[in-house]
């Protein structure tokens, strides 16, 4: 540690070369809805790690036995989705004792539960868009009145746009529950916050 002109304490961290990181796994594909993205955004992770010199080898879950990531130094999660972002495969690692990138299980599991993400954030005090949960039997049209429109469904545990529907009017919120229910038992309702768009 060393104090700045500021005086606030900073942490040099070593700088790593390629050897440091021994034989990586970059874990990508996986079962999810979303691994034709994973088995893009992790190819272009295993090139790039490839180019640099580092001992990288790709790693689909869903093709191999997870047991033979504990022959790896490190692991570069590259999964998308359920098993990949949920806290799942990060157990695994940690079991296995193997470092990973990313959050660790518990903020993973949280952040992939958009429904348990806002009972965290509504303990805290946060405002949050106002939700329903909905089951097959909800009545519909009371939560579309209630939260107006437009609203969002989603499943509660699926990444990205999986399963989501914009409800732009009266009577489509039944059909959209239907879409979202197959990919997960458990789906939220939310009334729309509209403004810019931004990636």
């Amino acid at each position: 540690r060393d104090i700045g002109v500021t005086g606030v304490q900073t942490c040099a961290l070593p700088i790593l070369s390629r050897q440091d990181f021994g034989k990586v796994a970059v874990l990508f594909g996986g079962r999810s809805a979303e691994r034709e993205v994973s088995l893009n955004s992790g190819a272009r992770v295993l090139a790039a790690l490839q180019r640099q010199g580092v001992d990288a080898y790709a790693f689909d879950p869903a093709t191999r036995r997870l047991d033979e990531l504990a022959a790896f130094d490190r692991a570069f999660i590259a999964l998308h989705g359920r098993h990949g972002e949920d806290g799942t495969i990060q157990g695994a690692l940690e079991l296995m004792g193997v470092p990973y990138t990313g959050s660790g299980v518990m903020a993973s599991a949280l952040g992939m539960d958009k429904w348990r993400s806002k009972l965290l954030w509504q303990a805290a005090g946060l405002p949050i868009p106002d939700y329903v949960v909905l089951e097959a039997g909800s009545d519909f049209a009371r939560v579309e009145a209630e939260l107006g429109l437009p609203l969002f469904v989603k499943p509660a545990c699926e990444g990205s746009s999986i399963g989501i529907t914009k409800v732009r009017q009266a009577g489509e919120l039944g059909a959209a529950h239907a879409a979202a229910v197959r990919h997960d038992p458990l789906v939220l309702a939310e009334r729309a916050i509209l403004g810019g768009e931004y990636t």
